[in-house]
């Protein structure tokens, strides 16, 4: 493909938008950053990737004086991430075709030109059932996960775009894996950037 363009995938937990991102970046043999990005950061900042993963999108607390890194800067540490990631990810977009799943990239490239965002949901038994078979999530604790990460990432995105999580006027493209399944979803999205983005 000639031109250049960037995918965002917003996503539910349990509902495909990681491995949809993995799929599109294999078949456009471009690159797909999920939980990538975390790595990028933690090694430019010269912390492990682990410190950073508890405080990965999610919404800002009051926090204890452990969640500042007051050797760095009095900002908490989850605005301290954000704002790498939010700088990362226009780093990236500037680069090359890239995916970028979650950490509220549409709202970070939102005046870039060729990105697509899309949101990817499903009905909650379905979540929860994949949340279980490709997340190792037991049963008995998969309801009150797929519950609490949805409301993470909703909360996250809500503080740091003042706007609504999977709210179909943010995206250009909302589908329904539960509806339409995971390789339906992949052939629509790969359909669609193959004729616009020649």
């Amino acid at each position: 493909m000639k031109d250049k363009f960037v995918i965002t995938i917003g996503r539910q937990f349990g509902s495909g938008g990681g491995e949809i991102g993995r799929r599109l970046a294999d078949h456009f043999k471009i690159p797909c950053y999920d939980k990538e990005l975390l790595t990028i950061v933690a090694k430019e900042s010269g912390y492990c990737k682990e410190y950073f993963e508890k405080y990965d999108e999610k919404p800002l607390k009051v926090l204890s004086y452990f969640g500042y890194d007051t050797c760095a800067n009095a900002l908490p540490i989850n605005h301290q991430l954000f704002l790498k990631q939010f700088n990362l990810i226009q780093k990236l977009a500037n680069e090359k075709s890239c995916i970028f799943v979650g950490r509220a990239a549409d709202y970070a490239l939102r005046d870039f030109d060729n990105v697509l965002n899309i949101f990817i949901h499903g009905d909650f038994e379905f979540r929860r059932q994949r949340a279980m078979s490709e997340h190792n999530i037991k049963p008995e604790n998969s309801a009150n996960v797929v519950k609490k990460i949805d409301k993470e990432r909703s909360a996250y995105y809500k503080y740091y775009t003042d706007n609504f999580w999977g709210n179909a006027s943010n995206y250009h493209i909302c589908l329904d894996t539960s509806f339409i399944g995971i390789d339906e979803a992949t052939s629509i999205i790969i359909n669609f950037i193959e004729k616009i983005y020649k």
